[in-house]
């Protein structure tokens, strides 16, 4: 069980293969891309700021629970900071548990808390040349339990 922040780009394959488990008959894969748009905005490109220590906390609790409630075998996450272009991977998440279900229910629920609750600033640009900073959590880790 492993979440980290990457200033670098995100290798999916590496990543995949930290999930090799032989308990695990099934494997879930969530890859999170930057997009041209949102909100009816046309997006050039994004950048994420995070304060590594207090996300990467955050992260590996989202991941704590999600072995408790899905039975998991190994689960890890990774999300990137620093400018990103249209098209590159922004966030992977990958469980592996002994049934599809838990893997399936697990990989939603990690990207979904992660979105919730880990520390993780956007700012998107804009076709137009503006810029907006938008905080990615919503909340805390206090409000999700």
């Amino acid at each position: 069980m492993n979440f980290s922040i990457s200033a670098e780009a995100i290798d999916p394959e590496a990543c995949k293969a930290q999930l090799a488990h032989t308990a695990a008959g099934a494997c879930v894969i969530f890859e999170g891309w930057v997009r041209n748009h949102n909100e009816g905005q046309p997006v050039t490109a994004l950048e994420y700021e995070v304060y590594p220590a207090l996300a990467e906390k955050e992260g590996a609790l989202i991941l704590a629970e999600a072995q408790q409630k899905f039975k998991l075998e190994t689960a890890l996450a990774i999300h990137r900071s620093g400018r990103l272009a249209i098209g590159d991977l922004a966030v992977w998440v990958g469980v592996a548990s002994a049934h599809r279900a838990d893997a399936f229910e697990a990989s939603r629920y990690i990207i979904d808390e992660v979105k919730a609750r880990v520390p993780i600033w956007k700012k998107e640009y804009y076709t137009s040349g503006t810029s907006q900073w938008i905080n990615c959590a919503t909340r805390n880790s206090a409000e999700s339990v």
